[in-house]
């Protein structure tokens, strides 16, 4: 079978459990074929203007090949924080207001794009497949294509790919769309974002759309399709047994005894709608008088990108109005929100969800959230929780049982968790039900095998 060469910004060791939902999809792909991990280091090397002398450091670990680069400490702020964070991401999620057009990163964005490819090429055989992931490397394929490679190559996309209108705002955009012709196959996490591409293929780019997912274009012929990805639902299940996950699980019950705990776990970042939520919360305790006392919100916001101006208004922001919602309805016995600005153990989250009565995901835009399936697979199908999910999710097109909110609206988002935390045990029963029929059977291996069999089959 050809090898799986699998290309990204970062690098984790498939062995590790916290190495992460990307990790444990490929990593039984990359074991049965000796595949190969290709990405950044991590290090911002004190080397001048991006030498490309930089070594290609490989480990071999259970039959994988890891294989990571160091990049320039400049190459670093104008590719990663520069280009990848200050203008796609906030792009791509819808905020232009906080994009930095004018800060000239593009050229170092493709600079690190070439690098990745000059240092990649040597290590590749003939007929690997080669599997790229994420906003980083948008370009990639266009620069293996430069240097010659005649691979069958696959992008995907894991945030979401705004409207036409939104994309063009990048002084870039034409450039950067035009590189995904050299793919063979361009994956999305939802059939809105792919929506979204062929619109701008149809009114800005003016390539031919064939139907079926093929666009003709720049010479080239590319597939596209949507793949939302998964969760590995028996592995999260397994993690939720683990000792670990059975300690957290007896102190929250019984330190959370007389009270209903809704719980809210993300990275703190602009696009995961935090002070929406709270603010929605707030309007629980106001309309809904008797949640006081009675529910509270264990709010985890792991850090993320502190440097960057626009996160570190976002944590004063989301401080204050937990310390307002818990001054104006706190008792002594009872604080209304408990707020956690730090990652929480991989191993003790099963517990936070399992022993939650509603999870709010409420992101104002995201590429799928895979927390919405985590909290899912680890409920007890006896007396489960529910999902309170914001429709901007990619996750809301696979999870229509959920209640599904607008977190722009915060009256009404007040009304559907009221609606979760009053939710009759039959109800909540054949919701969760069918929910764990979708999870199940679209799994992170379904995810998986249903990308690289249609990037085996384009052409």
């Amino acid at each position: 079978m050809p090898r799986l060469v699998v290309v990204s910004n970062r690098v984790a060791d498939p062995r590790k459990p916290a190495a992460g939902g990307l990790a444990v999809a490929l990593g039984d792909a990359l074991r049965e074929s000796g595949g190969m991990w290709f990405g950044w280091s991590g290090i911002a090397a004190d080397v001048r203007d991006g030498a490309s002398d930089l070594p290609v450091r490989t480990q071999r670990h259970g039959g994988v090949t890891l294989a990571t680069v160091d990049i320039c400490r400049d190459d670093v702020q104008a590719y990663y924080f520069g280009y990848s964070n200050a203008v796609l991401w906030p792009v791509f999620h819808y905020r232009l207001d906080l994009a930095d057009f004018d800060a000239g990163y593009a050229d170092r964005y493709r600079r690190v794009n070439q690098l990745f490819a000059r240092k990649l090429l040597p290590l590749l055989r003939p007929d690997d497949v080669i599997w790229v992931h994420d906003y980083h490397l948008i370009p990639l394929a266009s620069e293996l294509r430069a240097l010659g490679s005649g691979h069958r190559i696959g992008f995907f996309l894991h945030i979401p790919l705004p409207p036409p209108l939104i994309l063009a705002a990048i002084p870039e955009h034409d450039w950067l769309m035009r590189a995904l012709f050299a793919y063979d196959l361009v994956g999305f996490q939802s059939q809105a974002d792919l929506t979204h591409f062929e619109s701008y293929m149809l009114q800005e780019a003016r390539v031919d759309v064939a139907g079926d997912g093929l666009f003709l274009g720049f010479g080239r012929r590319l597939r596209a399709g949507a793949f939302p990805i998964g969760l590995d639902v028996r592995e999260f299940q397994a993690l939720a047994e683990g000792r670990d996950a059975r300690e957290t699980l007896a102190t929250l019950r019984e330190q959370y005894s007389r009270r209903q705990l809704l719980v809210g776990v993300d990275r703190l970042d602009y696009s995961k709608g935090l002070p929406q939520r709270l603010r929605a919360f707030r309007s629980l305790l106001l309309r809904y008088p008797e949640n006081r006392n009675r529910a509270t919100l264990i709010q985890v916001a792991a850090p993320s990108r502190e440097g960057v101006g626009a996160y570190a208004d976002l944590k004063a922001e989301l401080e204050g109005l937990c310390g307002a919602i818990n001054g104006d309805y706190g008792e002594l016995d009872w604080m209304p929100v408990r707020y956690i600005h730090r990652t929480v153990a991989r191993r003790r989250i099963p517990a936070l969800y399992r022993a939650s009565r509603v999870a709010l995901v409420t992101p104002l835009r995201d590429g799928m959230n895979l927390v919405a399936k985590e909290f899912l697979a680890v409920q007890d199908p006896a007396d489960p929780g529910v999902l309170v999910l914001s429709r901007f999710a990619g996750a809301a097109e696979q999870l229509r049982d959920a209640v599904l909110v607008n977190p722009y609206a915060t009256q009404q988002t007040a009304d559907a968790i009221q609606f979760a935390l009053q939710m009759p045990l039959d109800e909540r029963r054949r919701r969760h039900e069918r929910l764990m029929a979708e999870i199940r059977q679209h799994d992170v291996h379904w995810w998986r095998r249903q990308f690289l069999d249609t990037l085996t089959q384009a052409g």
